[in-house]
């Protein structure tokens, strides 16, 4: 395998804040002791409203907080067009991606929240079992059942080390007799605590990958070759895999670079019988109040955000997004979609966005 497999870098944070809530579920506890053991800072607060938050965005980044998800939060939402539904096991994320998507999502500054009441989360699934208005209902993905997507604000991978919440919904989605499926997106590596657990493919983890060129943007995070490594390890135990190609960037060279990434994905799946792979394609975009806020946190961030360069998109909310414009696109998706059918014939396209 011409791809890094040495022992991955686990994130440990600063400080933990820990709520008297959290810290009642047996789930929390756990969580404050795992933190505590790997020598982070543990505060023990007196009330659960989160106090002493850092004012900057390095003290935000190093700082986990253990709370309760309130029933708001623990509530799952429709989620086009990934899946039909999406649950949090956290929210905020330690790497230092330039282009980072939970910028001007998630209020305040960017600590990481873990929740700590995991069954009250996951007692919130069952019922909405062909429910959704994607996977549930269109034909083409019919056979991925309901899908609940749990890595729209967080990496889970990311945190595992530290929650342990990923493989208890690994487990819970396992032994769940009926039509679903888990999904959730990384950039991280430390796959090792996921290999053995009773996943019944009904678990779809999707690596989110770039080109080279696009590498220096992801701050605090695996390289390329340590998350193909991941991927295999993920392949052979059986997990169905998923590709995120994601940002799509129309760096030097972006049409033989994002061919390359896609030649070395095929390899790190070479010889996997049955990888059930799909492949989403996002090109980079982004809102105003979103490049104000990254470029407050990335002040000598080369990563282009001018008007000049993009088309203004209005949101079915009514919001407005800066894309690449029409022509533009159009060639990053003939080269892109001309690369997946050469080197990854068998995946499953499900959008380009």
């Amino acid at each position: 395998m011409p791809f890094d497999a040495a022992p991955p870098r686990l994130w440990v944070p600063k400080r933990v804040l820990a709520t008297p809530a959290a810290l009642a579920w047996p789930e929390g506890a756990a969580m404050a002791e795992r933190a505590a053991a790997l020598g982070a800072e543990l505060v023990r607060l007196k009330s659960d409203r989160l106090t002493g938050l850092p004012d900057t965005y390095r003290d935000a980044k190093t700082t986990l907080a253990l709370v309760v998800a309130p029933p708001s939060k623990r509530r799952p939402q429709p989620i086009p067009p990934s899946a039909d539904f999406r649950f949090d096991l956290a929210a905020g994320c330690p790497a230092h991606c330039q282009y980072c998507y939970l910028a001007g999502s998630l209020a305040g500054p960017p600590i990481i929240r873990a929740y700590a009441n995991l069954p009250e989360i996951l007692a919130e699934l069952p019922p909405l079992l062909g429910q959704g208005r994607v996977t549930s209902t269109d034909a083409a993905r019919a056979g991925e059942g309901t899908t609940f997507e749990c890595s729209c604000y967080t990496d889970p991978l990311a945190l595992e080390h530290i929650t342990g919440a990923l493989a208890t919904a690994i487990r819970r989605f396992g032994a769940w007799e009926a039509p679903v499926q888990l999904r959730f997106t990384t950039k991280y590596d430390a796959v090792e605590p996921l290999l053995g657990l009773p996943h019944n493919r009904r678990t779809r983890i999707r690596f989110s990958l770039n080109a080279a060129g696009a590498e220096r943007f992801e701050g605090g995070t695996p390289r390329m070759p340590a998350r193909l490594a991941a991927l295999r390890r993920m392949a052979e135990a059986g997990y169905r895999i998923g590709l995120t190609i994601a940002p799509i960037l129309p760096i030097p060279d972006w049409e033989m670079q994002y061919d390359r990434l896609l030649a070395d994905c095929a390899t790190a799946l070479d010889g996997i019988p049955d990888p059930d792979l799909t492949v989403e394609l996002i090109t980079h975009r982004f809102t105003e109040s979103s490049r104000k806020i990254l470029r407050g946190w990335y002040p000598g961030s080369r990563l282009e955000m001018e008007d000049a360069s993009r088309s203004r998109k209005t949101t079915k909310f009514g919001g407005i997004k800066y894309v690449f414009p029409r022509e533009q696109m159009a060639a990053l998706r003939r080269g892109l979609e001309a690369s997946l059918a050469r080197h990854l014939p068998q995946a499953r396209r499900l959008y380009w966005t």
